[in-house]
Order: C-alpha cells, then sequence, then structure tokens
C-alpha cells in the first residue's frame, strides 16, 4: 500500500509502499477513504521541538479519519466486513484512575493513532476494535473523517448549555470553526468571533457567527469595548479561548460577565501570566480544560447534532489526493485554509 511515512528527523514526508496491516484477533484493517490534515500532523511534518521529543520513526502519521473494514480479526464482535467507520484516536489503557472513574478522555497512559501506532496517512490502516465508531454512510466521507475533531469543538462548546445564551470564540482555526458551528444549532442567541485571518473570519460568517472581529487590526482594547458594548455592558455567558495567544486569553476573560464561564482548548506557546483575583477570582468565572473527547460521550452527541443538521460544509475548504500533501501542509502552515482533506485513494 502507499502511506505517508515520518521517516527522517527533519521536516517533511516520504510518501511510500509499505505492507499491507494484519488485524490481531481484536483489531480490524479499514481501507480509508478519507483522512484530515490536523494542526498535530503539521507540527510532525514541520519537525518542531514537540514533534522531535515526542516521535520514534519511523511512523506512518495521521489519525482523523473514516473508511471502510476490509478484514476484522476472529474477536471482533461489533463491527464487520462492510461496515463504514470513524476512529478515535486516543487509546486509553483501563485501569489508571481517570479510566476507571469515567474520565478517559485524561488517560494518564493513552497512545495515540498516528504518533504511537501507524496512523491513517495510508491506504490501509489497522485499528482496535474498541477504536472504532460505525457512522451513517449517508455522511460524505470528506465529514464523516471530521468526526475527531469535531469532538474536540463539541466538549469546548457544550461542556454547559448554550440555548440563549453569548458566546465569544476567539481563534477560527478549524476546531473553533466547529465551535460556531455547533454553538450555533444547539441555539446560542450570539456569536462572536475574533481571529488574525480575514480568510477564516469569511468562514466564521459562514457558520452562524453574528459579529467577526479582526485581532490584527483592532486592539485588545477595541474589541473588549465592542464586545462589552454588544452584550449591555454585561459580557458574554462563555467565552471560547481556541487561539492560545495571550491577548486573546486576558479578552476572553475580561470580555466574560462575572459568573460566567471560559473554556481553554488552545495551547500557548509558552507560560501566560494573570491577574487572578480580577480576573476570575472575583468575577467568579468557571474554567473548563479541554483536551480530547469524552470517550464516546462526545461521539454519541455529535451524531445527534449530524441528524439535527449540523453544517460543517464551509470548514472543508480543499481536498487532495496523496500525492499532493506537500501542497497540504502548504495550505495548512499558510492559514489559508479550513479543514484539508486528504483522499488515500485519490480524491
Amino acid at each position: 500500500m502507499k502511506a505517508l511515512v515520518k521517516t527522517k528527523p527533519e521536516a517533511g514526508l516520504s510518501l511510500m509502499n509499505c505492507p499491507n496491516p494484519k488485524p490481531a484477533s481484536s483489531e480490524v484493517v479499514v481501507r480509508v477513504k478519507a483522512t484530515s490534515l490536523c494542526g498535530t500532523d503539521a507540527h510532525i511534518y514541520n519537525w518542531d521541538e514537540w514533534a522531535s521529543h515526542r516521535l520514534q520513526l519511523p511512523r506512518i502519521i495521521g489519525h482523523e479519519m473514516c473508511g471502510e473494514i476490509v478484514e476484522a480479526g476472529s474477536d471482533v464482535s461489533s463491527v464487520k466486513v462492510g461496515d463504514f467507520v470513524a476512529a478515535e484516536s486516543h487509546l486509553t489503557c483501563g485501569t489508571c484512575f481517570q479510566c476507571r472513574t469515567c474520565q478517559a478522555h485524561v488517560c494518564k497512559n493513552y497512545r495515540i493513532l498516528g504518533i504511537d501506532f501507524d496512523g491513517s496517512y495510508a491506504e490501509y490502516v489497522a485499528l482496535p476494535e474498541r477504536l472504532l465508531w460505525k457512522t451513517n454512510p449517508a455522511i460524505p466521507p470528506e465529514y464523516a473523517c471530521l468526526q475527531e475533531p469535531l469532538g474536540n469543538a463539541v466538549d469546548a462548546a457544550l461542556v454547559e448549555d448554550v440555548t440563549g445564551h453569548t458566546l465569544l470564540v476567539n481563534g477560527c482555526g478549524p476546531t473553533g470553526l466547529f465551535a460556531i458551528a455547533i454553538s450555533r444549532i444547539s441555539g446560542a442567541s450570539q456569536i462572536l468571533a475574533t481571529d488574525i485571518s480575514e480568510y477564516r473570519l469569511n468562514l466564521a460568517r459562514q457558520l452562524g457567527a453574528d459579529q467577526v472581529f479582526n485581532a490584527k487590526t483592532l486592539s485588545p482594547d477595541d474589541i473588549g469595548k465592542a464586545v462589552l458594548d454588544m452584550t449591555g455592558g454585561d459580557g458574554v455567558d462563555a467565552a471560547l479561548e481556541m487561539s492560545g495567544h495571550p491577548d486573546a486569553l486576558h479578552l476572553a476573560f475580561r470580555t466574560v460577565k462575572n459568573g460566567g464561564r471560559v473554556t481553554l482548548f488552545g495551547i500557548p506557546t509558552g507560560q501566560v501570566c494573570f491577574d487572578l483575583p480580577n480576573e476570575i477570582i472575583f468575577k467568579g468565572i468557571r474554567v473548563d480544560g479541554v483536551t480530547g473527547r469524552r470517550l464516546f460521550s462526545t461521539w454519541y452527541r455529535l451524531a445527534g447534532l449530524f441528524k439535527a443538521g449540523l453544517n460543517i460544509r464551509p470548514v472543508v475548504t480543499h481536498t487532495i489526493s496523496m500525492n499532493d500533501f506537500a501542497k497540504g501542509f502548504e495550505l495548512v502552515n499558510s492559514g489559508q485554509c479550513g479543514k484539508v482533506v486528504m483522499f488515500p485513494g485519490g480524491t
């Protein structure tokens, strides 16, 4: 099979012929129909400091995917050959305190598809049965492969009810854009969004943002004043911080109302200092850190959102074949894209 392999400790990937995977007794082999490019994969492609300390080479990367089961191990019982599936990317241990107390999304010993074992940037991938998510075949592959990152946005946006609430979304990368679409269909009354890219702010409008602010041309003070003016001076009910930029982090805490909620998903590149008394404590703010998805409750909730008509079409801005992987990562690195979806079998 053809696969994209990280073979050397340097930027880039190698398109190679690799042996077809064989399933263990509790695994299946999936023919990958679609797999999307993720920020984590870009870190690996660019071979930054995080990637250099995290990966053991060689490794077939990629973890956001969907496909058809073509072979099943002898102990597999919940799925069968021919089923259309997506995959949870975190393989948890099942025995640590977190796993045993319904917090498997923060398992102490988890392994990640495409990082700790071979991933989905290939024509075929072997997956443990317990990672599989049977998916409605009516969902096109370019959207079905996005259920894993969509789950991040479901958890970030809906950790509390948003019906009738005002929201600020800082950062309109793919997860921020997903959060806007999810909040809109879930009944948010007003959605405000910030980013430094006019391209991505336009996508935010298409997904349901009522007002957008370009943080490249407006100061944090200007945006903060506008948000407070639009909310009658109270501030938003919830702020979703999806960028990790220090200015955006402070903006989230500044513009959320007393007793409101701030969800933190974006990863800062370094330490960030806060005025804890005035930004958090005296305002009585609830702060939620989001990593991954709730296993598997978020997946069930997302299935319901799809049935309710969740529209993520504007987020998929580019589709490529596996031969064009370098072009795909150029788009991701430039920020001039939403989600880039790759078809190992050709577009």
